[in-house]
């Protein structure tokens, strides 16, 4: 069983997998932390502050008017969590906005390195064929008069 498990773990794809994982990880907190640090408060100060998270209706049950969405929930009330959904809307389109721009400069770097990678080597010029010179040969002997050697 240990040689199994061994052999399991040598296997290049759970390799592959787990660091997959680990940099997705790493990936995902840069990007929540870009979203939560740098962005949001940028939309707060444009929005003044403007915050739907604690929006809601309370569909059934005995909730105090000026609680909090999660007071409402910790009182067992049925609630209708718009402003909240509204939230999860708008932080997905900013967090797939800067995963694309994330994407789009990584891809713009690596196509930047390929490119230096890949300068192709100018071609030697061609050399004409026997044929050609054979060609241009008799077309120059054609135009040329040459003068007619001594008969004799």
């Amino acid at each position: 069983m240990y040689k199994e498990f061994k052999a399991f773990i040598a296997k290049g794809n759970v390799m592959d997998l787990a660091v997959g994982i680990i940099v997705g990880s790493a990936f995902t907190a840069i990007v929540n932390s870009i979203v939560k640090d740098l962005i949001n408060p940028i939309i707060g100060v444009i929005t003044s502050g403007l915050d739907f998270t604690n929006t809601y209706w309370v569909l059934s049950g005995d909730v105090p008017a000026d609680a909090s969405l999660q007071e409402a929930r910790d009182a067992g009330a049925a609630i209708f969590a718009y402003g909240s959904f509204i939230m999860a809307v708008v932080n997905f389109f900013i967090i797939a906005f800067v995963v694309f721009l994330l994407v789009r400069f990584v891809n713009r770097v690596r196509d930047e390195m390929t490119e230096k990678e890949e300068t192709p080597i100018p071609e030697a010029p061609k050399a004409p064929t026997e044929l050609e010179i054979l060609m241009q040969i008799r077309d120059e002997l054609r135009t040329d008069k040459v003068p007619a050697g001594p008969q004799g």
